[in-house]
């Protein structure tokens, strides 16, 4: 089938409850995730295999449900026109054709540019999780998490269980910004359990406040690190295999800009406005989850459902999550006044650090553009093979660009899947 009341795009946590709440109103509803398996970057690995007991309940509902059909790996590649997508799967393209789109295409990880940052061996923190997740070898190597957030903890926990030997986790916000979150986890206790047991997994790891990376070094693959480490005038060196750098997330919005949805800029992230009701400025679009702004799982599963039933025609039932989506956004306020980028991290790359790794393109050439179209032209600056989805997040932060268009098709696209349509 491929005509839907309600087209779900994400199988992360968002796009599970927003499935899960219009498929209970008895909607035809389509589900499409690009991984093999559901659960997003969140529940990587399928949510049947997650600890949270939500995601194993949530994926059970959704196929057991008639009315729900599931497709993997199936990429969105453009619209050709309202109320369709093209699609490609690993052997085909179709057109799926919808009454009502939610979008819950998640987030991916800030990367930001330091010298030594594009040596072997410097990944983002999320993606060498995935990667140990995935079967990646680890035991014995010596890794240093280091970024900003929550999600530090869980990536070191997950390297250790996978065997590797965590140098130090580094934590660039400050000790009083840490107290403050920490004392404001009391409205949420849930969160104080989850702190509490990655406590006791990361315990004997050194967990550095008030530090961040300043470079990398290696002959041809990473060695060791530079620290600053607060106030202090020496940098301190650490040797490690791996450096895993994350700064925080970044909402996956280019769907929505090539479906022409309005989007709004706050602390160097772009977001996707949406109202009450979790529509979009394009009718009959939806946003829920971290393309809305980035909030978390909790926050992520209520915008979901709030979205399914309005695209149900529930309003009513709808509204009835707003002091629970409400309550997270708190949590998500809390969360990203504790974790602001400290501004010395924008002051890391010199004239020759390259900003745009798919063109080679160094700080030097883009600091005197001011906008992603100038700097476009003059230098291909995110016109490689990731289309900025690495170098934007950083040129958002380090010269305030916003994107300013989508080019098709969004995802890589073999020729047979565009001129089958």
């Amino acid at each position: 089938m491929s005509r839907y009341d309600i087209l779900v795009i994400g199988a992360g946590p968002a796009g599970l409850a927003a499935a899960h709440a219009a498929a209970a109103q008895g909607a035809q509803v389509g589900l499409v995730d690009d991984n093999p398996l559901a659960g997003g970057q969140i529940w990587r690995g399928g949510p049947e295999q997650q600890q949270d007991p939500r995601a194993p309940r949530l994926w059970s509902d959704l196929r057991a449900a008639p009315n729900v059909a599931y497709l993997p790996q199936t990429r969105v590649l453009y619209a050709p026109e309202p109320g369709q997508l093209q699609v490609q799967t690993p052997s085909s393209s179709a057109t799926l054709h919808y009454e009502k789109l939610i979008l819950a295409t998640g987030a991916r990880e800030r990367l930001l540019p330091f010298p030594g940052w594009t040596l072997p061996g410097v990944t983002g923190a999320g993606g060498l999780q995935a990667l140990a997740k995935g079967g990646y070898p680890l035991l014995g190597k010596r890794v240093v998490v280091a970024g900003s957030g929550p999600l530090l903890l869980a990536v070191a926990a997950t390297l250790s269980a996978k065997g590797a030997e965590i140098a130090a986790i580094i934590e660039q916000a400050s000790l009083p910004a840490l107290a403050r979150f920490g004392f404001g986890l009391l409205a949420t206790p849930a969160k104080i359990t989850q702190a509490l047991q990655l406590a006791a997994q990361l315990s004997g790891i050194p967990y550095l406040r008030d530090s961040y990376v300043h470079s990398a070094h290696g002959d041809g693959t990473l060695q060791s690190i530079l620290i600053q480490r607060g106030g202090a005038r020496e940098l301190e060196a650490l040797q490690c295999d791996y450096l895993a750098c994350g700064y925080g997330l970044l909402p996956n919005v280019e769907l929505a800009l090539a479906l022409g949805c309005a989007t709004t800029s706050k602390n160097g992230q772009t977001a996707v406005q949406v109202d009450d009701a979790q529509l979009t400025s394009v009718p009959g679009v939806y946003c829920a989850g971290e393309g809305t702004g980035v909030g978390g799982v909790d926050l992520a599963l209520a915008e979901g459902r709030i979205a399914g039933l309005a695209a149900s025609g529930k309003p009513a039932a709808a509204q009835e999550l707003y002091a629970e989506r409400a309550r997270w956004k708190k949590f998500a306020a809390r969360l990203e006044r504790a974790f602001a980028l400290r501004p010395e991290l924008l002051t890391l790359a010199g004239d020759d650090t390259i900003v745009c790794r798919c063109e080679d393109v160094c700080h030097n050439e883009l600091r005197t553009h001011t906008s992603w179209r100038s700097a476009k032209l003059q230098t291909r600056c995110g016109m490689g093979p990731c289309q900025g989805r690495i170098c934007g997040g950083a040129t958002e932060l380090l010269y305030g660009w916003r994107p300013d268009a989508v080019r098709m098709p969004i995802s890589p696209a073999r020729i047979a899947s565009i001129i089958d349509d």
